[in-house]
């Protein structure tokens, strides 16, 4: 069986100094490859918004791209956009404040 030289490269990698541990070495290693790919980055955007861990700005930011071309990619993939639901007593006092001015 022919190894390949990423095979063990972490352990190396680890052994050498390079790293102090291979989570370290797996958090470089993604970070490089989401700075290289940019449609990983959006993927992940995606992801994370669809699935409620993330806003929409945050979204956007990942995707380095603004808010609007952000809700145009999950349009674009048929990913619902959430509207946050502001209780009618902020909504009220948002309203005198704007209307004291």
């Amino acid at each position: 069986m022919t190894e390949t030289i990423l095979e063990g490269l972490d352990d190396i990698l680890v052994r050498t100094g390079k790293y102090a541990n291979k989570k370290e070495l797996i958090e470089d290693a993604l970070r490089a490859l989401l700075r290289t790919k940019p449609e990983m980055r959006r993927e992940v955007a995606m992801y994370l918004y669809k699935n409620g861990k993330i806003s929409l700005s945050r979204g956007a930011e990942i995707c380095g791209v603004n808010i609007e071309d952000f809700k145009e990619i999950l349009r674009e993939r048929g990913i619902k956009i959430e509207v946050p639901s502001i209780p009618s007593g902020e909504i009220d006092r948002e309203v005198e404040v704007i209307l004291n001015l």
